[in-house]
């Protein structure tokens, strides 16, 4: 037997016996049960990160009476509306699964990802055609590395290839995306665009205004970005966004954007808010622009705004039956520190941890059945019909449509010491403290996954998919 001592940067060390014919991978397992952490990276005390799970410890230089310092690697996700995608820092491998139009093609691409910085996904939601049948386009996934090269997958016709592109694909900061294109940010402010003409790929009508670009927005057929100095740049669908002229003398000291589906609000610097796009989703606030003043934030569901005011009340607008109209609710929304939306609903947490929620029924609006549960609520997130609440002693609690993340019985004796949740359209995948990760809701979309902590690589994740 060997005894290795191991050390946390915190100080906490273990003098843990393992056998000598074991491999790194046993003894970042056991490493890992033994501290009660999620995915560590171990260390030598040369220096050597420990990498290949699959070395034995004489192979990796490892000897007896060695110390070895283990660095906790944080989990994180990201999602289009139909797939998750799940990296740890410093890897260089990619865990997809969901929708496998947008998961199968990561496979191939995954043993060649260097140290993903960022994961972005097309905004494609699943539509619900009749009963038990789903009509739906996956979307895609870009991710920038650590050097800022890109690497995509999912739909070639929704950004999943960017082949074309690739060689400008250089120096990526940012990376937003309509329903079926991509827009990335390069290091000197220029803007690359990829995927579906119809959905804002072709950016080559503004080329020579896209310069210094610090943020780009979308919705789901338009882009719009926002320069250094403040001005806007809009291309893509000209009914749904795409065209800002209406109000482009207005565009000045553009603090920032937010979008339904079909519309855009602008955020000025003043704290005033500028709309354009499809006016019944959005993009006319007329009925309440002489109010909208000191806005702080702007939340959306596909067809209406709720925007936060500085002094915690909020103002709505829009399609009235998905949000825009608050009137049953407005003497309730006092005091709100954060809005949440699914595609026909909001949520809001007031200071005092209670949510209160208004919109469509059919879209997560009704809480009634949670209210008394819904008390210390730290964080919300939202598919498009159902909403999670993470409470203060890392608890969960749902509600919506069950079959969109609503429902979450199945798995709620897991669900406890959450840190983190992210949704794709109809499911919800919670981090824990310790690393694992459940999920939950529709299957075709990621609601049926789970990783445990004994987790040491991307492949051991993959050898876990279910189903």
């Amino acid at each position: 037997m060997l005894q290795i001592h191991v050390a946390l940067p915190s100080g906490k060390r273990k003098s843990l016996r393992i056998s000598e014919s074991s491999k790194v991978g046993d003894l970042q397992v056991l490493a890992q049960q033994s501290f009660g952490q999620g995915f560590l990276r171990l260390v030598s005390a040369a220096g050597h990160v420990l990498k290949d799970p699959t070395k034995s410890l004489e192979g990796a230089g490892i000897h007896n009476g060695d110390h070895v310092t283990a660095v906790a690697q944080q989990a994180k996700l990201a999602a289009t509306a139909g797939a998750f995608a799940l990296w740890f820092d410093g890897e260089h491998k990619i865990v997809t699964w969901g929708h496998r139009g947008v998961t199968g093609n990561c496979y191939a691409v995954r043993n060649n990802v260097e140290s993903v910085h960022l994961v972005q996904g097309t905004r494609i939601s699943l539509q619900e055609e009749a009963p038990e049948q789903f009509q739906y386009k996956a979307g895609a996934f870009a991710a920038i590395l650590e050097d800022g090269s890109v690497v995509t997958w999912g739909q070639p016709q929704c950004g999943g290839d960017s082949s074309e592109v690739r060689h400008q694909l250089r120096n990526v900061q940012q990376i937003q995306a309509t329903s079926a294109a991509f827009a990335a940010i390069l290091a000197d402010g220029s803007v690359v665009t990829w995927g579906d003409p119809d959905y804002g790929s072709d950016s080559s009508a503004v080329e020579d205004q896209l310069k210094n670009v610090k943020q780009i927005e979308a919705t789901d057929w338009a882009f719009a970005a926002i320069l250094q100095g403040g001005s806007v740049v809009t291309w893509g669908d000209v009914d749904f966004g795409g065209d800002s002229s209406r109000v482009q003398s207005q565009l000045r000291s553009v603090h920032k954007i937010r979008a339904t589906e079909q519309a855009f609000a602008a955020i000025l610097a003043d704290g005033s808010v500028v709309t354009w796009g499809e006016a019944e989703a959005g993009g006319d606030s007329s009925e309440v622009q002489q109010q909208l003043r000191s806005v702080q934030e702007i939340q959306s569901t596909s067809g209406a705004f709720a925007a936060l005011l500085e002094d915690g009340s909020v103002l709505t607008w829009g399609d009235q039956e998905e949000g825009g109209n608050s009137s049953a609710v407005r003497h309730q929304l006092r005091n709100v520190q954060q809005i949440q939306a699914t595609e026909g609903a909001f949520a809001a947490i007031l200071a005092d941890g209670s949510v209160v929620t208004w919109g469509d029924p059919n879209y997560g609006s009704d809480s009634s059945s949670v209210q008394d549960r819904l008390r210390n609520v730290q964080q919300l997130q939202a598919t498009n019909e159902a909403f999670a609440a993470i409470l203060a002693d890392g608890s969960v609690v749902t509600w919506g449509i069950d079959d969109s993340g609503g429902d979450s019985s199945a798995v709620q004796d897991q669900l406890q010491n959450v840190r983190e949740i992210q949704a794709t359209g109809n499911a919800f995948a919670a981090i824990r403290s310790d690393g694992s990760l459940v999920a939950w809701g529709h299957e075709m979309c990621g609601g049926k996954f789970k990783i445990s902590t004994s987790v040491i690589d991307m492949e051991t994740a993959l050898s876990q998919l279910v189903g």
